[in-house]
């Protein structure tokens, strides 16, 4: 229970990977502090968690995209709660699936603004807290995607090489402090990233998934609690995870699952 009494703040936190992890954490004992861009289904996760856990569970409507926001907000965190102990940089997507010369340019700058800039804002504002406190783990979920491109892949698997580069600069660039960083890189997991890749198609999102299991949310979030509540003398760079029918990002055996 390493994770026992620490803060954890959590993007992205209303669905997938990011609501796994918030409710993975308060399993472990940790207090959270939630952001994410939908009020309604945000609150609906804290209350749950706070009844299942009766953790403290601190929520925020923040777009990550929106730099001043994002500073506005991490100011108010330290001072009215701490120091976050983790940061865990979830938000993100992926939006279109079509070659380069016909891709969409609202598209591009929608993963390029959450993906890259948005975890940029967040780490600028976050990190500088912890070298003070010389203290802190920051776990960016990165893809597969983040080492090899694949057809149609183009603009999304950019944002992820970059969040790839960025987890290894945030890393060298803290060597002397006790501050961790970690990048996760998830293969096929079953969440709405591929509905909201298809612009709402529920059909085509599901052929993605079709022929294997795929991993679920709650997979990965026991994969960045084991990572976050390792010794504080360890530490993992880079972990890729995938289904065990998924060799690399284009390799997988889709028969149907058993």
């Amino acid at each position: 229970m390493r994770l026992q009494g620490k803060l954890a703040l959590i993007t992205g936190a209303s669905s997938g990977i990011g609501e796994a992890c918030a409710r993975r954490f308060a399993a472990e004992g940790a207090g959270l502090i939630l952001w994410a861009r939908r009020a309604d289904r945000l609150d609906h996760v804290a209350r749950e968690i706070t009844a299942a856990h009766g953790c403290t569970v601190h929520t925020a409507i923040v777009d990550v995209r929106d730099r001043a926001a994002v500073e506005a907000e991490v100011e108010r965190t330290v001072a009215t709660a701490g120091v976050p102990d983790i940061l865990v940089n979830n938000a993100g997507l992926a939006a279109g699936f079509t070659v380069l010369h016909e891709g969409d340019p609202e598209d591009w700058d929608r993963m390029i603004d959450t993906n890259v800039k948005g975890l940029l804002y967040v780490s600028r504002a976050v990190i500088p807290h912890m070298v003070s406190a010389d203290r802190g783990h920051v776990i960016n979920i990165g893809s597969t995607a983040a080492h090899t491109q694949y057809p149609k892949g183009n603009v999304y698997a950019a944002t992820k090489f970059a969040v790839r580069a960025l987890s290894e600069g945030m890393s060298v660039d803290t060597l002397g402090s006790r501050i961790r960083i970690s990048q996760i890189d998830p293969g096929l997991v079953e969440t709405e990233f591929s509905v909201v890749r298809f612009h709402g198609d529920d059909e085509r999102a599901k052929k993605v998934y079709e022929g294997i299991r795929p991993l679920t949310g709650d997979d990965i979030a026991e994969t960045v609690a084991y990572v976050a509540g390792l010794p504080e003398y360890m530490n993992i760079l880079d972990l890729v995870v995938v289904p065990t029918p998924q060799r690399n990002i284009t390799t997988i055996d889709r028969r149907e699952a058993q």
